[in-house]
């Protein structure tokens, strides 16, 4: 039997930044709520995912850009290392499939 673990995400794309070979993403879930006053409050969530894939990668640079809305899903770890003495934990999101849902919206 194989076992994994796996997320998916719907949002905003935020920061788009290259690493090594890789392309990170942050992207914001809204987990708002209306107030006591019937009022929306925002509550974004942001989660970075990472591409490794050079073919993804290279849509995602050509066809995404902060304030699209993308839906990703993928494969998540956790991993730890010693920093100044301390153990650091890290959640990796590795992205297998990265979409695009809608452009930002045109100002104007």
């Amino acid at each position: 039997m194989r076992t994994f673990a796996e997320f998916q995400i719907i949002g905003r794309v935020g920061k788009i930044k290259e690493v090594g070979p890789t392309l990170r993403v942050s992207i914001a879930a809204e987990y708002g709520r209306k107030d006591d006053r019937g009022d929306f409050q925002s509550r974004p969530s942001w989660n970075e995912v990472t591409i490794f894939k050079d073919s993804v990668i290279g849509w995602a640079k050509e066809n995404i850009a902060p304030g699209d809305v993308v839906h990703t899903r993928g494969t998540m770890r956790q991993s730890e290392y010693t920093k100044d003495g301390q153990t650091v934990y890290d959640v990796t999101f590795a992205a297998n499939d990265f979409d695009l849902l809608r452009k930002k919206a045109s100002e104007g």
